[in-house]
């Protein structure tokens, strides 16, 4: 059921809604490592390939649905915060339609894209039309991840983080078993490994849908709350829009890189690949608490509990620093036992590369963790632009490593991709956290002891 987190001690309540998060993400990762190893065992080395050609283009799409129910999940949690359930309604209401409006577009516009993309990255002649195949089932089953997306958000923002997770592990059971019977007993190739997908994220959102429409009375619309309103759908679409962007600006970065890497040779994509996955585990903790602090600030923010958000926001940010120097020191000590457990310990050539991505991350991850408390701080206030700006010169940065720094520098240019995306993203970031946190006027005076006798400072 859902969670009132305006009141209760705000870090307590921040790490136990985190724990769900975290665990999901952690899910997640399994599912992608499980999918991999079937088809690449099941069907061979082309097909493994072919899949994992689509990785980067896959999450421009994916990531641009999960940014997008993410920002209509920020203005539910609001309007709960402010205990207004009318909105609530209203705000689900036109989210959906504007969800179903985007999904439409989004599958047109990336289907139609897809050959130009692959060719783009240079995809070689034998997997393209493997590639092609598979990303063409997912870009047109879309609507299945941003309903999965918009519903899970939804039941994040009114506090209930646990759900999501319950579902989350059914879609990646389910998805494991579908890859094997997809491919071994009907013999769909590659597209069954799509198709494996769709379905799975299909099956998690009739799952929410079922949950919502059981446990979540809030969340129960009719047809006379489908006033959408131009006011509404302006409110939603300018805090939506900007995050979905923001989310496939990471995908985007990885295009590019992605084309610089295959230039670079073999030993090149398969270190920076392997570096990637251990990045991945590396950040997905600040990442989760991040999540967690957005919904937090929502519902403080439609509260009016200013000082609430502002204590949070230090403390937080104090712990997401913490865990992002320890998890660099382990990268920087451990980097290459880290990247054997990818390759043979005889493919030096390939460790080396991967230690020296390892370690440039390692040394840069205070500046992701910076990057991760303001940028969710100022969406859970509904802030959109400047998030976006930092976006934006997250991917130029990106672009210019992938094509300036490593012609210049070879894969050395390469390392420092995530350095010069974090520090440029999290500069204008956390300027615009300090001054807008220090700038807001609460609607609501506190008293000094909110937080169940704990004092603010």
């Amino acid at each position: 059921m859902e969670q009132d987190l305006t009141f209760g001690h705000p870090i307590k309540k921040i790490l136990w809604f985190t724990i769900p998060i975290f665990i999901g993400n952690l899910f997640q990762q399994f599912y992608n490592f499980a999918d991999t190893m079937i088809v690449g065992r099941l069907l061979g080395v082309n097909e493994l390939a072919a899949v994992g050609a689509t990785g980067s283009l896959m999450f421009v799409v994916l990531g641009f649905t999960q940014g997008c129910g993410a920002g209509f999940s920020i203005i539910l949690s609001q309007y709960f915060g402010s205990k207004d359930e009318k909105k609530v309604k209203e705000g689900f209401a036109v989210s959906i339609f504007l969800s179903l409006v985007i999904a439409v577009i989004v599958t047109i516009v990336s289907f139609a894209s897809i050959r130009p993309l692959l060719q783009f990255m240079q995809t070689p002649t034998e997997i393209m039309s493997l590639s092609y195949d598979y990303l063409s089932i997912i870009y047109l089953g879309s609507i299945a991840a941003f309903a999965f997306n918009l519903l899970s958000n939804m039941l994040r923002a009114l506090g209930d983080s646990k759900t999501p997770l319950y579902f989350l592990i059914l879609a990646c059971i389910l998805n494991i078993f579908l890859d094997w019977f997809l491919i071994r007993v009907i013999p769909m190739g590659v597209g069954g490994a799509a198709v494996a997908t769709v379905i799975a994220q299909g099956a998690a959102s009739i799952a929410c849908i079922i949950y919502i429409g059981q446990r979540f009375p809030l969340l129960k619309i009719k047809k006379r709350d489908f006033k959408l309103e131009r006011s509404e759908i302006k409110k939603q679409l300018t805090l939506g829009i900007p995050m979905g962007f923001q989310y496939s600006i990471i995908g985007l970065g990885q295009v590019a890189l992605q084309y610089s890497l295959n230039l670079l040779g073999t030993a090149a994509v398969a270190a920076y690949t392997a570096a990637g996955k251990i990045e991945f585990f590396s950040s997905m903790s600040v990442q989760a608490l991040g999540t967690a602090l957005a919904t937090f600030t929502g519902q403080n923010f439609g509260a009016g509990k200013i000082e609430r958000i502002r204590y949070a926001f230090r403390k937080i940010l104090w712990i997401a620093l913490g865990i992002a120097v320890f998890m660099g020191a382990i990268n920087w000590f451990l980097g290459d036992f880290l990247i054997a457990l990818f390759v043979s310990k005889s493919e030096t050539t390939v460790i080396n590369l991967g230690v020296q991505v390892l370690q440039a991350n390692g040394l840069s991850y205070w500046l992701l963790a910076i990057l991760f408390i303001c940028r969710f701080t100022l969406q859970g206030l509904g802030k959109s632009v400047i998030p976006t700006v930092s976006g934006i010169m997250e991917l130029v940065s990106r672009f210019i490593t992938a094509f300036i720094l490593s012609k210049q520098f070879g894969f050395f240019g390469i390392t420092l991709a995530n350095p010069l995306a974090w520090l440029l993203a999290a500069i204008p970031l956390a300027i615009a956290c300090y001054v807008t946190l220090r700038n807001l006027k609460p609607s609501e005076e506190l008293s000094s002891m909110d937080y169940d006798g704990t004092l603010l400072d």
